[in-house]
């Protein structure tokens, strides 16, 4: 047991077994495990409890599902989330994504796969929280990527919202400017695990990224994809303090 680990998790999940599983399982670890069945308790947590560290949410709910209870937090929290998807249904890992999920687990999982995946979130949020970075901003054609406080502001001055997997991806780029990453790469910086054989979270968040900061989204000139290779950051960028 690690005895610095107190963070809270809120479960939500319609399946009582599962949520009560995950509560004995996480507990063992020194988690504080809050949970819910549905939308409404969901909503109710949040507002009785606003400092959760991570929710694990599972698509499949009576009344809103995962993905529009999703869509709903990401318009005012960015705080992380793990979906838990049917297994096989690869469309939901992509549209969980897609909508600013920062992980995904498949059911049936085991319950160790779930801590590593919870740690490794949590221990990326901790890193940048007590990182001296030394030089902070990251500068590409006038836009800026400020790792202290974690922005990305425009050229017009104006802060663009991204959520902490668009995040991680974006600094991970601009840290490697003109260098060909791979899916691999790229999830091994940002995720510290391999890509599937079907795994596209990479391509989701790059193309939700293009859509940020690309001027042509036809034709990105940025982030440019390499055939057979991966994506290159075809910019240069400035680090400053």
């Amino acid at each position: 047991m690690d005895d610095e680990l107190k963070h809270k998790i809120l479960v939500v999940d319609d399946d009582e077994k599962i949520r009560e599983l995950m509560q004995k399982f996480l507990s063992i670890y020194n988690y504080q495990v809050h949970s819910a069945r549905d939308g409404k308790e969901m909503h109710q947590q949040l507002l009785q409890n606003t400092d959760f560290d991570l929710i694990c949410l599972d698509v499949m709910l009576p009344g809103d599902d995962g993905f529009k209870l999703l869509r709903q937090l990401r318009k005012s929290s960015n705080i992380p989330v793990i979906m838990l998807t049917a297994a096989g249904e690869d469309t939901d890992t992509i549209t969980g994504f897609d909508l600013g999920a920062d992980d995904y687990l498949k059911k049936p999982f085991n319950p160790h796969e779930l801590l590593v995946r919870i740690k490794a979130i949590l221990r990326r949020g901790k890193n940048y929280d007590e990182l001296d970075c030394g030089p902070c901003k990251l500068v590409f054609l006038n836009w800026v990527l400020n790792k202290t406080t974690r922005q990305l502001i425009s050229p017009d001055g104006v802060e663009v919202a991204m959520t902490d997997g668009e995040y991680r991806l974006l600094e991970a780029f601009a840290e490697r400017p003109n260098q060909i990453l791979s899916r691999d790469d790229l999830l091994e910086i940002t995720q510290n695990r391999q890509a599937g054989p079907f795994d596209r979270s990479i391509d989701v968040r790059i193309s939700r990224l293009r859509q940020k900061i690309e001027p042509d989204i036809k034709h990105p000139a940025v982030i440019k994809t390499v055939r057979g290779g991966g994506y290159i950051f075809a910019t240069k960028v400035e680090k400053q303090s």
